[in-house]
């Protein structure tokens, strides 16, 4: 099947679910095991199937076998959050004394729990100092267990080299997580250039409604942790004691990653979603190619009318000629560079809240990816807790304005934000 007919079909048969056509929720805390040893083969991982909502649930495991087609992974994990996601996607490689090295453009949150909750819990996360692969591979030590980027950075939109930063990753024998939620898969399939494990706040783009808490982690497969990783992966080449001794890449090869998330790191952890919102998270992932063409037409369009506007004082737009992303967007996210646009408003944060207030079109708050349009300030917002160095480091200064574009009719945004632009120069 092509991507659109994924969008609509992958995971779900109906003859499985009493011919129910669109994917039924199930509001169910626990499974009936029907016997004795079909139970106990459960809770070995000798037998696929549901035990408890908090491992799996069947209106779950609709959404991870979609998120795994539309990656082109061998297998996904939903959570609760991105956050989770985030979360459980380090935690399920590393242990005490452990290091991951990351890039220092990430969101304000995911910098927060990298470089202040997984400190406590002893694994301490080496920020890049620049984007190319180089200047991670600086910051690599026989400690290191992965390497953790964002595709199209949220907010400053930056764009790191995936093919060749995989290759300076694989070299080491660690694996690559990218985070993909700004670009999609519609937009760029990262496990395609190299990358070994996706992760998705589902929040945003794949629900696409601002209706849907949600996060994802997709395993590529392709990383052999027994051989790849020269021993530096125990939790998935020797026996886990919590299930009988079982070795993860022995038993379930290609997925043990994957399922070792589910099985101990979900188990232990509880981050799992509600089948609600599972529910309505495959609802808006349906529309997917359809939203995410418009968002990123419309947000090229409004990119370009801020360049030749005398009040703005610099658009970050990788779908823009003059953006130094231009070329790698052009390889990796060619149909378009998602919604969001950067801009500095000339006045700083007193413009910038005269400029806020007058509009009417689009909603101030602090998602993404919604229908809605959406304006956030992150230095005042989403970056607040971060150190002038690292906001400094994401791209976040004072004048730095986020707008996720929306479905509206283009002409309709632009016609407000010309308005309260001016209004925020008065």
């Amino acid at each position: 099947m092509k991507f659109d007919t994924k969008l609509l079909h992958a995971g779900h048969n109906p003859k499985e679910h009493q011919m129910c056509i669109n994917v039924p929720i199930y509001p169910t805390t626990a499974f009936d095991f029907d016997d004795v040893q079909r139970g106990a083969d459960l809770f070995d991982l000798k037998v696929e199937g549901d035990i408890y909502t908090r491992l799996s649930n069947p209106t779950n495991n609709i959404l991870e076998k979609r998120l795994a087609e539309l990656e082109g992974g061998v297998g996904a994990l939903c959570f609760s959050s991105g956050q989770a996601a985030t979360t459980a996607a380090i935690l399920n490689i590393t242990n005490t004394g452990d290091e991951v090295v990351a890039a220092s453009t990430l969101y304000g949150g995911t910098c927060n729990l990298f470089s202040s909750t997984f400190k406590k819990l002893g694994i301490n996360v080496k920020f890049a100092k620049g984007e190319e692969p180089e200047d991670f591979e600086r910051e690599i030590t026989d400690k290191t267990r992965c390497v953790f980027i964002e595709l199209l950075s949220n907010p400053a939109l930056n764009i790191i080299d995936i093919e060749k930063l995989a290759d300076v990753a694989h070299s080491h024998g660690i694996p690559l997580i990218v985070d993909n939620t700004i670009p999609s898969p519609y937009l760029c399939r990262p496990i395609e250039w190299g990358a070994d494990i996706v992760v998705h706040s589902t929040t945003k783009y794949i629900s696409g409604h601002g209706n849907a808490m949600g996060g994802a982690i997709i395993d590529s497969g392709n990383f052999k942790w027994g051989v790849n990783g020269g021993g530096k992966y125990p939790e998935l080449t020797t026996p886990d004691e919590s299930y009988h001794g079982i070795v993860y890449t022995e038993t379930f090869g290609r997925a043990a990653y994957i399922v070792k998330a589910r099985a101990q790191i979900l188990r232990d952890m509880g981050a799992c979603p509600s089948p609600f919102n599972s529910y309505l998270t495959l609802s808006g992932l349906e529309t997917l190619s359809l939203r995410m063409q418009k968002h990123c037409d419309s947000a090229l369009k409004i990119a370009k009318w801020l360049e030749n506007n005398p009040s703005i004082s610099w658009v970050n737009y990788p779908g823009l000629k003059s953006s130094k992303y231009y070329e790698l967007a052009q390889k990796y996210t060619p149909k378009g560079c998602s919604s969001i646009v950067g801009f500095g408003l000339k006045g700083g944060a007193k413009a910038g809240e005269k400029f806020i207030n007058s509009l009417t079109i689009p909603i101030h708050t602090t998602n993404i990816g919604d229908t809605r349009s959406i304006i956030t300030y992150p230095y005042l917002t989403t970056h607040r807790q971060l150190s002038d160095e690292q906001k400094i480091a994401c791209g976040v200064t004072d004048d730095f304005m986020r707008f996720s574009v929306g479905l509206e009719d283009v002409d309709d945004i632009i016609e407000d934000l010309d308005r309260a632009i001016r209004l925020s120069q008065c």
